[in-house]
């Protein structure tokens, strides 16, 4: 089970807080056969904007005679055909030099656009920002298959168009993503609280011993101040690594995943497993009763896990193995891990919402592209691999697009933005449960991260760019909180931890013990006489 001491863990999977998009944008490159009869074929590019925006309809764009040069990377001048390349859509090898290299090069030869063909996969086009402006023709990038499959269909006489049709400002898809994100917070700090009244059942010596027996087992899954601090400093620590090894670290980081996925899964449906009073069949091994169905259950988890590691790059269906193996370790880490009191609440996600906001906002003032590190760690879009992170819930978007045609693309969600503002509706529903607070923390916490989500996906919406999700949920949950406590009075002990906790360390007045009936139950509990 994953806890606290699994530090390598915990500060990987909490990366992203939120997902970006870099300065990339999917375009269509419509191609029109010269020679016979007339055909068109639509292809993917990968554009970056910032250098030259592309027209967003048919009729705005340019039609240009295409020439291949694909048998050169044009990194010279000594490249360019004798017959020159004035006015051409010219199409060259990726590779041996930069992006804005090649376009100078083309740009000093009169060509009106140029495609960089890659065998290695699409990715944003990037260079420095000073160069931008000596870029006048458009530049993007087409996979190598695409341009041997359009010379086999339309030949070697060939017109193309480039243009980007506007994605579409609204997808349903955000809400399969808020419904998957909610509910794995409410149910995962639900749980966290199942277990507290268990020993109801039992006698008040017997609750003593259970409660007293597991006290340091507890210890070990709290996030106290101190921690939190050790904590956020090995996610700003594994950002930065990821930053400058993402090619390396980011197989580590998949490494993690799989095997804490898997062991959350277990824990998840074992949990479940074990309410059936059926196919208890068990065996002895180093004098440990083991029952025979749990073993079954590990070896289908460790399956699942393994399946994913082959096929993670397969977007038509991992998706959802993927989200499956997502929500089982943000549901195990919402179970394991507990927050002792409001202020290490407030302190981690204070601290996490700084860290969002600099490594988005502040970051680029220092980067050479001046691109944010959490946009490069996020996308992957540096480093030239292919790997992304699995850090995120991800759902297909359902209303087709440009992004259609170069894949498959995805809504998609941090695990951060799941786990760190559910680690504080985890810790309002435990505080219900010891005063008896009939679940009212827990309930209007659950929809300030609710309404926090929806406000996420409004600004979506109308700034047409990802956000980072804590600007929002943060506010939301703990301004929520803190009016709640205020209100009822409460705010000295939903601040300082829970009732049972705060009150060992005052004197057993009647007025506290009769306002929280179930804390004064679990101090005579304790009380050795």
């Amino acid at each position: 089970m994953a806890t606290v001491r699994d530090w390598p863990v915990a500060a990987s999977l909490l990366l992203l807080l939120g997902v970006f998009q870099a300065e990339a944008q999917e375009g269509i490159l419509r191609a029109s056969s010269n020679e016979t009869s007339p055909k068109i074929r639509e292809y993917c590019i990968i554009f970056n904007e910032q250098w030259m925006p592309l027209p967003s309809t048919l009729t705005n764009a340019t039609n240009y005679q295409l020439q291949d040069l694909t048998s050169t990377e044009l990194c010279n001048s000594s490249d360019v055909p004798a017959e020159g390349i004035k006015d051409k859509l010219v199409v060259v090898m990726r590779g041996n030099c930069t992006f804005i290299e090649k376009a100078r090069i083309a740009v000093g030869n009169h060509a009106k656009a140029l495609l960089i063909a890659s065998t290695s996969g699409l990715i944003p086009p990037k260079g420095n920002t000073s160069e931008y402006e000596q870029l006048q023709i458009p530049v993007a990038l087409i996979s190598y298959a695409d341009i041997l499959s359009m010379k086999k269909v339309l030949g070697n006489q060939i017109s193309a168009t480039l243009y980007s049709p506007p994605m579409p400002s609204m997808d349903y898809s955000i809400l399969i993503v808020f419904f998957i994100a909610v509910g794995t917070v409410a149910l995962g700090s639900y749980w966290s609280g199942i277990e507290e009244p268990e020993s109801e059942s039992l006698s008040p010596e017997s609750r003593s011993k259970t409660r007293r027996g597991s006290k340091n087992e507890d210890t070990a899954n709290i996030l106290t101040p101190v921690t939190v601090l050790f904590f956020v400093i090995i996610v700003i620590v594994m950002i930065v690594l990821l930053y400058f090894f993402y090619k390396w670290l980011v197989y580590v980081v998949i490494a993690i995943f799989s095997v804490a996925s898997a062991i959350s899964l277990y824990n998840c449906l074992s949990a479940l497993v074990r309410r059936i009073p059926y196919c208890k069949c068990s065996f002895i091994c180093s004098s440990r009763r083991i029952e025979v169905r749990l073993v079954m259950l590990a070896l289908f988890c460790i399956t699942l896990a393994a399946v994913w590691v082959v096929f993670r790059n397969n977007d038509r269906w991992i998706w959802i193995l993927h989200d499956c193996l997502g929500v089982a370790f943000c549901l195990n880490f919402l179970k394991t891990l507990k927050m002792p009191h409001y202020k290490s609440c407030v302190i981690l996600l204070v601290l996490l919402l700084i860290y969002d906001v600099f490594f988005v906002f502040i970051t680029p003032l220092f980067t050479p592209n001046h691109e944010s590190i959490m946009v490069e760690v996020a996308t992957g879009s540096g480093s030239g691999s292919s790997e992304k992170l699995p850090v995120v819930i991800r759902v297909p978007r359902l209303v087709p697009s440009v992004a259609t045609l170069c894949g498959i693309p995805f809504s998609v969600l941090g695990f951060g933005d799941i786990i760190v503002p559910g680690l504080l509706v985890a810790y309002c529903r435990r505080f219900d449960v010891e005063t008896n607070g009939y679940n009212i923390y827990f309930i209007l916490c659950t929809i300030a991260y609710a309404v926090g989500m929806m406000l996420t996906f409004v600004v979506l919406i109308v700034m047409k760019m990802a956000q980072p999700a804590l600007l929002y949920l943060v506010p939301c949950t703990l301004i929520t909180c803190t009016i709640t406590a205020i209100t009822r009075k409460e705010l000295r002990i939903f601040w300082t931890g829970s009732v049972y906790e705060v009150l060992q360390g005052f004197n057993r007045t009647s007025t506290q013990t009769d306002k929280f009936p179930r804390a004064q139950q679990l101090l005579y509990d304790d009380d050795p006489s």
